[in-house]
């Protein structure tokens, strides 16, 4: 029989609760905090207070509330004084942001990449370099609680290894451990897949906000695809479930590089269309907007590209629609201007092809965290242990630095 928890295990459960109130919705009422947690406010009186000395919170009166007695003081984040580093990895792209508890993106930088294998140890050096930048940047009394990464391919979470990353040339390297490393902060670098995290940012703070049932789609070189059902996050046996760019939609179609043919990725995602254009320009945003560009101008081979692809991406949606019956498919990356630009095509693909029980209340919808979903989901990842155990992180963050 398990023993129950002791009173230092509930003040820190709680601690954490209220903290994740906070980082989620950026102002609480003090009052608010203690219907939502159940608690009576003399409790919440005590969290708030150990919250503010840690650095964590602070709190204020708020506004005009137009109600007659003493207001409930507001309960905020403290986005400048505690960040996380948030690190991207894309097929033709590295992003760093410094993202502040609450989610507020405070800082933010990009390099571009061409396309094709990446050397791990040029890319950890690359990131090492963004993420030291943003660090230094930050004011001085201010404290990074931890680093996340967002990678394109397949990836053990439980160590960053990254098992495949076919669109970089990846087999088995151990990234996380290499950039814990490197970066020497005394914190564990995570690491999580670029589409997963997009899909947790978009149901904590886009376009799907509070859905239990939602499929991201992120593309870039490749589409990768992260679940959420009932309110959790598909992981699959090892953790690599998600991997929708390698669902088969044309066997006799485009070479794949996983080396099959005919996947949702090579059809549907930029390669696909930059090849239906008929284009030879380097893979990237870049060359996505030229098409979808072109064919607002009149392109006739441009717009035909776009039909074509839309087809093929109306294919894997409703492939997915059936199998997992999500209340929105949320379209991210380069996918989020291809389906804009398509999306009769793939509106009427899903009509034809979904099943009718299951298409009648789906929404497709396009990202609105834009080309920072990934980042932001990050972010997430790194935000787990202090929101998890605020001031034993904030303890050993601080022995760390000393």
């Amino acid at each position: 029989m398990r023993a129950a928890p002791s009173p230092e295990e509930i003040r820190t459960r709680n601690l954490a609760t209220l903290l994740r109130h906070v980082h989620r919705d950026g102002a609480v009422s003090r009052a608010t905090l203690a219907e939502r947690m159940g608690l009576n406010r003399s409790t919440i009186l005590a969290l708030t207070t150990d919250l503010a000395a840690a650095g964590l919170v602070s709190e204020e009166l708020p506004g005009q509330t137009g109600r007659a007695g003493r207001p409930s003081l507001v309960v905020r984040p403290r986005e400048r004084r505690v960040y996380v580093v948030a690190l991207d990895v894309g097929a033709d792209r590295l992003a760093a942001a410094r993202v502040g508890l609450g989610g507020t993106v405070l800082d933010r930088g990009e390099t571009a990449r061409p396309s094709g294998a990446f050397d791990p140890e040029d890319v950890i050096a690359a990131l090492v370099e963004m993420a030291r930048a943003m660090i230094d940047a930050a004011a001085a009394d201010s404290v990074c609680v931890g680093v996340g990464v967002a990678f394109c391919g397949m990836v053990r979470e439980e160590d960053g290894v990254v098992r495949y990353g076919p669109n970089i040339g990846w087999v088995d390297v151990a990234f996380g451990a290499k950039m814990t490393e490197q970066l020497d902060l005394g914190l564990r670098v995570a690491v999580g897949n670029n589409a997963n995290l997009g899909a947790l940012a978009e149901r904590e703070r886009g376009v799907g906000e509070g859905l239990a049932n939602l499929i991201y789609l992120h593309g870039d070189v490749g589409i990768g695809g992260g679940i959420i059902m009932n309110g959790e996050l598909l992981g699959g046996e090892g953790g690599y479930c998600g991997e929708v760019g390698h669902m088969i939609v044309n066997p006799r179609g485009r070479p794949c590089a996983c080396g099959s043919r005919g996947c949702f990725e090579a059809e549907a995602g930029e390669l696909g269309l930059i090849a239906a254009a008929g284009r030879t320009d380097p893979p990237g945003q870049a060359a996505v907007d030229a098409i979808v560009e072109a064919a607002a101008r009149g392109d006739a081979a441009a717009r035909d590209a776009l039909h074509q692809v839309g087809e093929w991406l109306g294919y894997g949606v409703a492939n997915l629609v059936n199998i997992f019956n999500p209340s929105m498919v949320v379209f991210g990356g380069v996918l989020r201007e291809i389906y804009l630009a398509s999306a009769a095509q793939v509106r009427s693909r899903v009509a034809v092809n979904g099943l009718q029980a299951v298409r009648e209340r789906v929404r497709l919808r396009t990202s609105t965290l834009g080309g920072d979903a990934t980042l932001i989901g990050a972010a997430e990842l790194a935000f787990t242990d202090v929101l998890t155990d605020p001031l034993q992180t904030l303890a050993r963050t601080a022995a760390a630095r000393a």
